[in-house]
């Protein structure tokens, strides 16, 4: 497939990173030739100098009727649905523009867009606020995501000294039942495909994946809790925040705390109808975060533009005995360090990004099917083909490489685990959790 991508910011760039690792016709453009030169020095693709709306610099970096999907990315709205729009005149098959108005997304908003040649909208700070509102609905997991209306779920589950699985073989923990698989393990600042023989330690976040009527049943060996939200404190007025209030004021009591007091002013206009607490203040001051009452928030969520900060508040939290905190990190390469602490869930936008283009990409080649991308690792849901390798024997004897492991399947819209004796078969869709960059070795199994 020729992908190219309009825009070599931090969105751009690691989109194109990802997207480099999957043999795929990557171009990139921008107008910044410092900024192509790093991709070109690093990854697998092409890179072009040019106006992202023009229509003889994006002819040139090949927009064409063999282009089959353009993905503009830079950080400019307008800029990215102009260059969609002249993306489709020139040929384009599929376009994609990042947008920052969450008007844009209603049905007339996408019916407009549409005549105008741009097929999708990704709005990153919806996708934030949907993973957020995720997170609080089910505060003992840390990640949550279901696959074919609810057929098999993923979720990850940091556990402690304490919980009856911390210490014990995996092959120990499912020898008597297969209600659920640990697909990974993140282990400090490495992620591990496991064997039977690993033992799971303190602080390790388990990646499980099950069917709903075991989700409970995994709570208990992590010895966690189940308690409800009922109010929240979030650190930040930007866009996830008042995303954040329109989806679920009325299911959660929000106190909005934001330092800059031109963005405070226009809150309440920003979040009308929404039944939310607006305070001016900074809430890296501990006497504030007091005086609003923290000790009695259920959850924190911190959302400012500052990474560094969203971490040390939602550590504060946890000190003031807020049982749950999520915070957005939105530098890469601190993932790993704040994953490290107690912090809670992480949200990123640019991997949400990345996530959603990537089940765009599904619907231009069915043979690549991701539907998640964490810092490094991927899930892919990948349909086994008639003739294919991954059907001709039980998994225990396709000899798959240690840095995937085959999660579950859905087969006949039924979810199911797979163990050793099984035998996938044409037509299942199997999902997949691999580390960074082996995807596309997978891949080649399932066609």
């Amino acid at each position: 497939m020729r992908i190219v991508i309009v825009g070599a910011g931090e969105v751009g760039s690691h989109l194109a990173k990802l997207l480099s690792r999957e043999n795929q016709d990557i171009i990139v453009v921008d107008r910044d030739n410092d900024k192509l030169d790093k991709l070109d020095a690093n990854y697998n693709l092409m890179t072009s100098v040019g106006s992202p709306t023009s229509f003889r610099d994006l002819a040139a970096a090949g927009v064409n009727e063999d282009c089959d999907l353009l993905i503009a990315v830079t950080p400019f709205e307008n800029t990215n649905l102009i260059a969609c729009t002249i993306g489709k005149k020139l040929g384009a098959t599929k376009t994609v523009a990042r947008i920052d108005n969450y008007e844009f997304l209603s049905a007339s908003g996408r019916e407009f867009f549409s005549s105008m040649g741009v097929d999708h909208l990704i709005y990153p700070e919806d996708l934030a606020a949907k993973e957020i509102v995720t997170a609080l609905r089910r505060p003992w997991v840390r990640n949550w995501y279901e696959l074919h209306d609810g057929q098999l779920i993923i979720l990850s589950v940091r556990v402690r000294n304490g919980a009856e699985i911390i210490g014990r073989k995996l092959r120990d923990i499912t020898s008597s039942q297969h209600n659920y698989h640990v697909s990974a393990i993140k282990r400090r600042h490495d992620t591990l495909i496991p064997g039977g023989e690993d033992v799971v330690r303190d602080n390790d976040i388990l990646f499980f994946t099950t069917t709903r009527d075991y989700v409970d049943e995994i709570r208990q060996i992590c010895g966690k809790r189940d308690y409800k939200i009922e109010k929240i404190m979030i650190m930040g007025g930007g866009r996830i925040a008042v995303r954040l209030a329109h989806m679920a004021s009325d299911r959660w009591e929000m106190t909005i705390i934001e330092e800059n007091a031109e963005v405070c002013r226009r809150l309440p206009e920003r979040c009308s109808g929404c039944d939310v607490n607006i305070i001016h203040g900074d809430a890296r001051n501990n006497d504030t975060l007091r005086e609003e009452g923290l000790e009695g928030m259920d959850a924190f969520v911190a959302l400012t533009d500052f990474s560094e900060s969203n971490i040390l508040g939602c550590l504060t939290a946890k000190e003031f005995g807020v049982s749950k905190t999520v915070a957005e990190v939105e530098n890469i390469q601190f993932i790993s360090e704040a994953e490290a602490l107690n912090i809670g869930s992480i949200i990123n936008k640019k991997l949400l990004a990345s996530s959603k283009i990537f089940q765009i990409l599904l619907a231009s080649d069915e043979n690549t099917s991701k539907f998640l991308t964490l810092a490094d690792a991927e899930i892919a849901e990948l349909e086994a083909r008639e003739g294919s390798k991954i059907t001709q024997a039980p998994v225990m004897d396709l000899k798959l490489s240690k840095e995937m492991t085959i999660a579950g399947l859905i087969r006949d819209g039924e979810g199911m685990l797979v163990g050793g004796r099984t035998q996938i078969q044409p037509g299942d869709h199997v999902v997949v959790f691999c580390l960074s960059g082996h995807i596309h070795k997978i891949e080649r199994l399932f066609s």
